[in-house]
């Protein structure tokens, strides 16, 4: 089967699955282009409420299909930060469900993510000093924000992999999950997700990741969404809130 990316919506849910199996789910330069396109569709589409990025079987992503570096190193790199930089820009919520091993194009995907969870036995590991290339600077930065400047060096010095328990322990990943639990967990956090305020969700999601400029139009945008209402209501009424901002479509 040609290497691809496959996705499906259900219950407000995109999930998104890395198909490379003869690679262990490695990107090829198809499946990198084609990973921006399909989000931008994704971020459109008032049915989706949150995301989860996976691979398919036992893997979530072993890198780059190396293949793609034969030629220009450099084009493959753009490929994947523009790819990187795609779903970091996302505007929902994104989660990354990694078993087996998530290396190098693999862990800059799942770093992209707001959140990862793990199944035990994965792996992590940022591999570029095992082929002499220049990790991009972005993805250098997201890492030091998900685990701090001494591990970054750790990952980008040696090129290790390390367990899905150090990984939690240094902020990698949030949460680890016994083996055949991973899925259950996703399912049941995401239905949390999509119940929640979208207007929350957007808006911390900026300000988390360090917009400082946008303080006013948040504040205009709860002030004419009616959700702290709704909220506050549902609270006292003690019922699910029936939040109604959403993420505004690209048209």
């Amino acid at each position: 089967m040609e290497p691809r990316l496959d996705h499906q919506v259900k219950d407000a849910v995109a999930t998104v699955v890395i198909g490379n199996p003869a690679k262990r789910n490695a990107m090829t330069a198809e499946m990198w282009r084609a990973l921006p396109p399909l989000l931008d569709g994704l971020s459109a589409d008032p049915a989706v409420r949150a995301l989860v990025l996976t691979g398919e079987g036992a893997t979530f992503c072993a890198g780059a299909d190396i293949s793609t570096l034969q030629g220009s190193p450099a084009d493959a790199q753009s490929l994947a930060a523009a790819a990187e930089e795609a779903l970091a820009a996302f505007p929902k919520p994104t989660l990354a469900a990694v078993r087996g091993h998530c290396v190098g194009g693999g862990s800059q995907l799942a770093a992209a993510c707001d959140l990862r969870f793990a199944e035990e036995g994965a792996l992590f590991g940022v591999t570029p000093a095992r082929l002499g290339i220049v990790y991009p600077a972005s993805a250098t930065r997201r890492l030091v924000s998900l685990v701090g400047p001494a591990t970054t060096k750790y990952l980008l010095f040696s090129g290790e992999l390390i367990d899905a328990e150090r990984a939690l322990r240094t902020g990698l990943v949030d949460e680890v999950l016994p083996e055949g639990e991973l899925d259950k967990r996703v399912a049941e956090f995401t239905r949390i997700l999509v119940e929640r305020s979208q207007l929350t969700q957007a808006a911390a999601k900026e300000f988390a990741n360090g917009r400082t400029d946008r303080d006013d139009h948040w504040t205009e945008q709860a002030r004419g969404s009616g959700d702290t209402a709704e909220g506050v209501a549902a609270f006292l009424e003690r019922r699910r809130p029936r939040f109604t901002w959403s993420v505004p479509g690209r048209g």
